[in-house]
C-alpha cells in the first residue's frame, strides 16, 4: 500500500483561532499518519509555514489579525507554493472565487466532518505530489477500494458494503499496519457528534469481517486481514509473507 498518509512524510500546518477546532484537526490528522504543526493567527501562521515548509496548509479564512486570503498571498510572494485547503464559515461563492484567485486549492465549509477534511487533504496531496495521480485505488494485499467510485473488491470479487462499512474499511486501510482504538474509530467513522458506545464498532467490525474475510476462492477461505488486538483495538494488515503491498 502506497498511500500518502502512511509514510509520515506529509507535514501539515493547521491554522485556526478556535482552540477546539485546532486541537480536533491536529489530533485527527496525527492519528491518520500526518506530521502536524499549528498556528492560532495569520501572523503566527506565516512564521510557522516559513519555518516548517509544509506539504499542505489547512487555513481558516476568518482569523483575528490578517485573514487567510492575505496569509496565502504573502506566502506565495515568499515563494512558498504548498497547497492550501481553506476552512470557511460562509458557504459563499465570492469567498470561493477569492480563495482560488489568491492561490488556494480547495475548500471545506464549517461545520465540516473530519472524514471530509482528511479525504480532501489526501486528494490534494495526490494531485500536487503527482503520486497515484490517476490511481484512486487503495490496496492491502488483494483487497482494493476505489476512492472515486467507492467500489470494493477482494481477490477480484466485488464486495457490497453499506456507506458506514465503507467508511470503516477505508479508515482501517488508511491506517494499514497500525492499531486503531474503538474511540478513534468512533471519532473518524461516526464523527465526534456520536454519543454512542463502543459496541457499535464491534458490530460493524463483525459485519466487515463476514464480507471482507469471508470471501471464498477455489473452495478455500481467504486469509483474514482484519485483526483484533484485545483491549486495544483493530487493525488491517496483509498476511505474513504476502509481498503484494
Amino acid at each position: 500500500m502506497t498511500h500518502m498518509a502512511n509514510n509520515m512524510e506529509a507535514t501539515i500546518v493547521v491554522v485556526d483561532d478556535e482552540p477546539s477546532i485546532r486541537e480536533l484537526l491536529s489530533a485527527s490528522l496525527h492519528f491518520s499518519g500526518f506530521e502536524v504543526k499549528t498556528a492560532a493567527s495569520g501572523s503566527e501562521a506565516i512564521d510557522v509555514i516559513k519555518e516548517t515548509n509544509p506539504d499542505l496548509i489547512v487555513l481558516d479564512v476568518m482569523l483575528p489579525d490578517i485573514d487567510g486570503f492575505t496569509v496565502t498571498r504573502r506566502i506565495r510572494r515568499e515563494g512558498i507554493d504548498a497547497p492550501v485547503l481553506f476552512l470557511t464559515a460562509r458557504d459563499d461563492t465570492q469567498d470561493k472565487v477569492m480563495g482560488l484567485t489568491v492561490g488556494g486549492d480547495d475548500y471545506v465549509t464549517k461545520p465540516f466532518s473530519l472524514e471530509e477534511v482528511i479525504a480532501r487533504i489526501r486528494a490534494i496531496l495526490r494531485r500536487t505530489k503527482g503520486e497515484e495521480e490517476d490511481d484512486p485505488i487503495i490496496r492491502v494485499a488483494d483487497l482494493e477500494i476505489n476512492e472515486d467510485s467507492h467500489d470494493v473488491s477482494r481477490a477480484g470479487q466485488e464486495i457490497d458494503l453499506s456507506p458506514t462499512e465503507y467508511k470503516l474499511l477505508r479508515y482501517l486501510m488508511d491506517n494499514e499496519g497500525r492499531v486503531v482504538s474503538k474511540a478513534q474509530i468512533l471519532d473518524h467513522v461516526w464523527q465526534y457528534d456520536w454519543g454512542g458506545d463502543a459496541a457499535i464498532v464491534e458490530s460493524y467490525i463483525s459485519y466487515l469481517r463476514k464480507k471482507v474475510d469471508g470471501i471464498v476462492v477455489d473452495g478455500k477461505k481467504v486469509e483474514p486481514l482484519i485483526q483484533t488486538k484485545r483491549g486495544i483495538g483493530y487493525m488491517i494488515r496483509a498476511p505474513r509473507g504476502n509481498s503484494d503491498k
